[in-house]
């Protein structure tokens, strides 16, 4: 047991050392660290998300079933902004910005990600929500409004990742400078 300690606190010391001496890599090292964290956010949401999906689509089938086909439009609306939302999750870039790249994201850049990205979950118990409501409000009043709060729920997401990309996409070269403001 010792040895085994003994080797992971030395290859602890190579790499600190390692960071000591080659200007920039500590911030490599973090700049990868939030990469990993952005690619198991965005897995993790994705997943979620397409639970919540499935769930539309049972709520579709339902609404057939009652005869609400006037309703069944909406709802397709809603299923094809999450399923929007879902693929833009899977398929965008992860992380913010490699050692090497031009782009480099400030502090309060970051910050302005982490916030999009806390939206992304909270919108996630919102749409689930939303979705409570249109399976209660099958067969009674109240049942369009709430297929609408839906829609607009799924409509946030899009919103919000839109958001979200615009400050990665909104960061320019220069941006590192101190003088220039985001």
């Amino acid at each position: 047991m010792s040895d085994i300690y003994d080797r992971i606190k030395g290859d602890q010391n190579i790499f600190n050392q390692l960071l000591s001496r080659i200007p920039g890599f500590a911030g490599y090292v973090e700049r990868a660290q939030r990469r990993v964290a952005d690619k198991m956010l965005r897995e993790t949401l994705a997943n979620r998300f397409e639970g919540l999906w499935q769930r539309v689509s049972a709520v579709q089938r339902a609404l057939l079933g009652e005869g609400e086909l006037e309703l069944v439009d909406d709802i397709e609306e809603a299923s094809l902004k999450l399923r929007q939302f879902i693929d833009r999750l899977k398929t965008a870039a992860y992380g913010y910005t490699g050692f090497f790249d031009a782009v480099r994201i400030r502090p309060e850049d970051l910050s302005r990600l982490y916030e999009y990205d806390m939206a992304m979950v909270n919108l996630e118990d919102e749409v689930a929500r939303a979705l409570d409501h249109v399976e209660a409000s099958i067969g009674g009043e109240g049942l369009g409004a709430a297929v609408r709060n839906l829609v607009a729920a799924a409509q946030r997401c899009l919103d919000t990742f839109e958001k979200r990309a615009e400050v990665l996409m909104g960061i320019s070269p220069q941006s590192n400078s101190s003088d220039e403001k985001a």
